[in-house]
């Protein structure tokens, strides 16, 4: 993951963007990854750990309207977390991550290993939904390196 953090720095300090990341089941392993590159102070603006519901909305203004239909574990969660993660006015980029790492907490719709990702940026926003296999740190490692890759898709494609 060494790599892709260093190829997103790169990408970041070229476009002189900021980067914000808000995590819900990687628990801050995202920020850590990105910010164990050297420079990382000069386009890593902050990292947001919102593991309740209560973090969500409090902290990203996801609405409690989409946490009770559509539950913590959804791409519109996502994609509100990422949006409320985007710094006004600092060509900035978002991520987020919210998932069921497991070993328990799945159900039959979603069940261990189901990971919901989003990036933002001023002009766009996407998501996706994942289907990860293994432990938890397992689920855990795929989601932050699929929240990396798609981050440079992003930076790529902006």
């Amino acid at each position: 993951m060494r790599a892709l953090a260093e190829r997103i720095s790169a990408r970041l300090k070229a476009r002189g963007g900021q980067l914000v990341t808000a995590e819900s089941c990687t628990g801050g392993w995202v920020a850590a990854e990105l910010t164990a590159v050297a420079g990382a102070s000069e386009w890593f603006e902050r990292g947001i750990v919102a593991y309740s519901n209560a973090a969500k909305e409090e902290l990203l203004g996801v609405r409690r309207e989409t946490l009770e239909r559509h539950g913590a574990v959804s791409e519109e969660t996502a994609r509100e977390m990422a949006q409320g993660a985007l710094l006004p006015g600092r060509g900035g980029f978002s991520l987020s991550i919210t998932g069921v790492a497991g070993p328990t907490g799945g159900t039959a719709e979603k069940p261990v290993g189901t990971v919901c990702l989003a990036w933002a940026w001023h002009s766009g926003l996407r998501s996706e939904t994942r289907y990860f296999a293994g432990d938890r740190c397992s689920v855990r490692r795929q989601s932050v390196a699929r929240s990396l890759e798609g981050l440079l898709e992003v930076l790529d494609s902006a």
